[in-house]
């Protein structure tokens, strides 16, 4: 079992004054999960006006930045409609990137998926199939992509049954990383723990910490989630 950070997703400084926005501040905080236990980070670039993006320049630049602070760190960019609701802008735009990262997340229930998972593997680059319903789960189970994954990021915003229902229909032999979202992130992490899977924590997903704390940063949280998973061993 392992733990993967998700370092600033759509929050603001507003939410949290630790959420890294700048390419800069991307790399410093990749360096910072890694040594607290994180074996790769998912993260949302930004462009000036701090919006997220995937235009190539934005995103190339974090992706070197966070290779240079922490070489041979598996880094992973957000392809959700959130940063563009056109899924041909989005497939464009990673056609577009020249510092490519390891993975993505595609998020199966959202319109032109297929086409975003197309282009991402055409290029070289992993998919973790985003799954926030068991619906997702189906689907991914009868697309082309089922076993072409890295994994299945089984996501929710209920508590760890609504994780094990999802979990209960992803295709066998799919590695899968689970995580929650707001309140219930500890309990689905836990869940998690207990079925022998890896899990997701970060700013993006949660803000404070199992005892119900504030956390200081992406680094708290992830070792926080260590400390849990090797509880559970």
């Amino acid at each position: 079992m392992a733990v993967e950070a998700c370092l600033n997703g759509g929050r603001t400084r507003a939410e949290h004054a630790g959420v890294p926005l700048t390419a800069a501040e991307l790399g410093a905080d990749a360096h910072a999960v890694r040594a607290a236990g994180a074996f790769a980070v998912h993260v949302h670039p930004r462009d000036r006006s701090g919006r997220q993006t995937m235009d190539p320049k934005a995103c190339d630049a974090v992706v070197a930045a966070i290779r240079a602070a922490t070489p041979g760190l598996p880094i992973g960019l957000s392809t959700s409609a959130a940063i563009d609701p056109d899924p041909f802008a989005r497939a464009a735009a990673i056609r577009g990137w020249r510092q490519q990262p390891d993975f993505v997340a595609v998020g199966v229930s959202e319109v032109g998926w297929a086409g975003i998972a197309r282009t991402a593997l055409h290029a070289g680059i992993a998919v973790e199939a985003a799954l926030s319903a068991p619906a997702d789960a189906e689907e991914l189970r009868r697309s082309p992509f089922a076993h072409q994954v890295l994994r299945a990021l089984v996501e929710v915003e209920g508590g760890a049954d609504d994780a094990r229902a999802i979990a209960g229909l992803v295709p066998d032999g799919v590695p899968q990383l689970w995580h929650g979202s707001g309140a219930r992130t500890w309990e689905v992490i836990a869940a998690a723990a207990e079925a022998g899977v890896d899990v997701r924590v970060g700013l993006e997903d949660v803000l404070v910490l199992p005892d119900g704390r504030a956390a200081a940063d992406n680094a708290e949280l992830v070792a926080a989630a260590v400390a849990l998973l090797r509880g559970s061993d």
